[in-house]
């Protein structure tokens, strides 16, 4: 029997961390969404042509990077509120391409604790619902309720996203200078902050995760 929290009824697919990516069905896309700073850093990266090894982002992403890791779908990208529009439009590339329902599987990254449990991060919340609602627009509709409460939770509140992002305990943090930032840097990347990663659709690159490495995805 299927389980009743694996949403394979479901074409649109929401869940938290490698937890929540391993209770789901599996799909033939798996959306990695970790806004501050795993998506909109990677996304930069790849825009200005600099590598990203998932091996190196592992070592200042303990939640992003881990869940594209865990990853076992055929594709894997990186997205956030600054390119969800074009993720939405590579998923419906892809479909189109086979002529065939895509299964996708947005996973919201969230923040972990000192015990290494999963917190509830609003801006992963938002940047999940961009893209599921940026996906709806498209018709790709047949959402869980799961996925359909975080895209209606982004269309309510997308006019204060930076408010939101700023103001969360999240982008307090960034504010703060926590030592992941020198971590990033180290690898040769910029940091993204809270004030740019809210910046809806700003970018037009969908980051892909092949052979171990992060790519524009084709």
């Amino acid at each position: 029997m299927p389980s009743p929290f694996d949403q394979s009824t479901y074409q649109v697919r929401l869940e938290w961390g490698v937890a929540g990516l391993e209770r789901l069905a599996p799909a033939d896309v798996v959306v990695v969404v970790d806004v501050l700073r795993f998506s909109s850093t990677v996304v930069d990266a790849v825009a200005s042509g600099v590598e990203v090894v998932l091996a190196d982002a592992v070592r200042w992403s303990r939640n992003g990077a881990a869940v594209a890791a865990a990853a076992s779908a055929p594709t894997v990208l990186i997205g956030g509120i600054r390119n969800a529009a074009s993720v939405a439009r590579a998923i419906q590339f892809m479909q189109e391409k086979t002529g065939e329902r895509t299964s996708i599987a947005v996973i919201a990254a969230g923040e972990l604790d000192a015990d290494g449990l999963i917190r509830f991060a609003v801006e992963d919340h938002l940047g999940a619902g961009a893209i599921i609602a940026a996906l709806t627009d498209l018709g790709i509709d047949h959402t869980s309720p799961e996925a359909a409460v975080a895209a209606e939770g982004f269309r309510a509140l997308r006019g204060a996203l930076r408010h939101l992002l700023g103001a969360s305990g999240s982008g307090r943090e960034i504010d703060a200078g926590i030592p992941v930032t020198a971590r990033i840097e180290a690898s040769g990347l910029v940091p993204s902050t809270a004030e740019h990663a809210a910046e809806l659709d700003a970018a037009d690159l969908v980051p892909a995760l092949v052979d171990g490495r992060f790519t524009r995805f084709a």
